[in-house]
């Protein structure tokens, strides 16, 4: 079913903190480095969990409304497949029109809203057919923040939880089934965050399978989730 193996990207800055008291990330440093072409489509055509993991550092940018807003990923969750009881892909509720976009090609933005008002947004991963995916859950603001704020109603922070996050770049419905390798929404490569700036949980707010260690974040991020048990409201 879903590749395996590690993607090696030695073309991109390594991200550690600076030290245990004063994280210095790579990003806020040089807001214009890190490597801003593309994901390679095979990056995405492999394990939902392997893909988590590897897009912490990741740049994602928003044209949306032709208003420029972007940051970094710094924390993700992975729905692992038909086996997993927690994903919307679950053996138990097959293919229907709301998660379609799950079994489509991977790479591409599977969006969907929770208690009827709050958007997520998703990275489809895998082969065609296999419905798993990446939830994005924290977002470092690097550039349009006094835009994302606007969006936000001026509540902060900005980009902490998938609700938060997708607010702030103007994610709706309308995106379900975007390649994120295009405007207004893509997903670029940034900087590879080195094992020792990584921590890796349960989920967050789900009822089945809590604690399967999915979720994956930089330590002692500010934009991070509370944890599995404190999330906090959007």
């Amino acid at each position: 079913m879903e590749r395996g193996g590690g993607w090696e990207d030695s073309s991109s800055t390594r991200c550690v903190p600076a030290s245990n008291d004063a994280p210095a990330w790579a990003w806020r440093l040089s807001p214009s480095g890190g490597d801003q072409n593309p994901f390679a489509a095979d990056f995405f055509h492999r394990d939902a969990e392997i893909v988590a993991r590897e897009l912490l550092g990741s740049w994602l940018r928003s044209s949306v409304g032709e208003t420029l807003v972007e940051g970094v990923v710094v924390e993700t969750e992975a729905y692992v497949g038909p086996h997993d009881p927690a994903s919307h892909g679950a053996a138990r509720i097959g293919k229907t029109r709301q998660n379609r976009v799950m079994f489509g090609p991977p790479g591409r933005a599977y969006v969907y809203r929770i208690y009827g008002i709050h958007w997520c947004l998703n990275v489809v991963t895998g082969d065609p057919g296999f419905p798993a995916a990446v939830l994005v859950r924290a977002l470092d603001p690097v550039r349009g923040a006094q835009e994302m704020a606007r969006r936000r109603g001026g509540r902060t922070p900005l980009c902490s939880g998938p609700g938060r996050l997708a607010q702030a770049l103007g994610v709706t419905g309308d995106l379900d089934g975007h390649s994120l390798a295009h405007p207004p929404l893509q997903l670029l490569r940034g900087w590879r965050v080195g094992e020792e700036a990584v921590a890796v949980s349960g989920r967050i707010g789900v009822a089945k399978a809590a604690d399967w260690p999915l979720r994956f974040y930089l330590r002692r991020h500010p934009e991070v989730s509370r944890g599995p048990r404190q999330e906090p409201p959007p």
